[in-house]
C-alpha cells in the first residue's frame, strides 16, 4: 500500500498528506505536496547525524552509531532541496505529489567514515585547525575513525529510507547539483567557521539569546 508506517515517526510523516489531499479534492484548494530525502548542510541542529558527527569529531568525543551502522539513508544537500521546492512552486501541478531525492543512498557507517576521512584530510594541512580543535584525534595525527562507537539500536529504527524521485526529474527537470562529497566538505567547513553558533546551542545558551532578542517567551512566530 502507499502508506504502511511501521513506527510512530514514519506514521507522523505520512499523516500530513491526507488532509491536504482532501482539501484539494473537496474544495479545489491549489496545493502541491513534496517529500524529501534526508537533508544536510549549514544550520542543521547539532542533534542530527551529520552535524553531531562533525562537532563530536572537532571536540574529540565518541561518534555513536546505532546498531551495526548499516541503516541506509538517501542524502540531499539543503540547497538542492530548496531548488526542488522552488521548481514545484513555479511549475508543479496542483494536487500532485513530488518526491525530491538526492539519489545518494549510503549506510550510516559509511557516512560517518566519510566525515572522519574529510576531517583527517582537513586537519593534515591546516595548523590553525589543529590549534583550535586540539582535542580532535586528527590534530595529533590520529585517524578520527578511532572515535566511532557502536551503541544499542533505538526502537523502531527503520532499516532503509528510499524515495522515488523520477517524477520530479521527468516532469520538472530536477536533479541534484551538489555531490555528497562536495556537500559534506562544505558542511564540515561551515561548522568549523561557525563554532560559536553550535557551541551556544549545545550548552543551552541559545535559549538565553532568544529571550534577549525576543523577550521572555521562547516561542517565536
Amino acid at each position: 500500500p502507499p502508506y504502511a508506517p511501521k513506527s510512530p515517526f514514519s506514521g507522523s510523516k505520512g499523516a500530513f498528506y491526507h488532509p491536504v489531499r482532501a482539501y484539494h479534492h473537496t474544495f479545489g484548494l491549489e496545493v502541491t505536496t513534496s517529500n524529501c530525502s534526508n537533508n544536510f548542510g549549514p544550520y542543521h541542529f547539532p542533534e542530527k547525524l551529520i552535524p553531531l558527527m562533525i562537532v563530536n569529531i572537532l571536540d574529540g568525543r565518541p561518534l555513536p552509531v546505532y546498531g551495526d551502522g548499516r541503516n541506509v539513508r538517501d542524502w540531499l544537500y539543503v540547497g538542492d532541496h530548496c531548488r526542488g521546492i522552488d521548481l514545484i512552486l513555479k511549475h508543479g501541478e496542483p494536487g500532485q505529489v513530488y518526491n525530491i531525492g538526492g539519489r545518494c543512498e549510503l549506510q550510516n557507517i559509511e557516512l560517518v567514515r566519510a566525515l572522519c576521512r574529510i576531517a583527517d584530510e582537513e586537519f593534515a594541512g591546516n595548523p590553525e585547525l589543529r590549534r583550535r580543535f586540539a582535542s580532535c584525534p586528527a590534530a595529533r595525527g590520529i585517524g578520527c575513525e578511532t572515535l566511532i562507537r557502536f551503541v544499542k539500536d533505538r526502537p523502531g529504527h527503520d532499516r532503509r529510507y528510499a524515495i522515488d524521485c523520477t517524477k520530479i526529474e521527468r516532469e520538472l527537470g530536477f536533479k541534484p547539483l551538489v555531490t555528497l562529497e562536495q556537500g559534506l566538505r562544505a558542511t564540515f567547513a561551515w561548522y568549523v567557521a561557525n563554532e560559536q553558533w553550535w557551541r551556544l546551542i549545545m550548552d543551552g545558551s541559545y535559549r538565553q539569546w532568544i529571550r534577549q532578542q525576543y523577550g521572555q517567551s521562547e516561542g517565536v512566530a
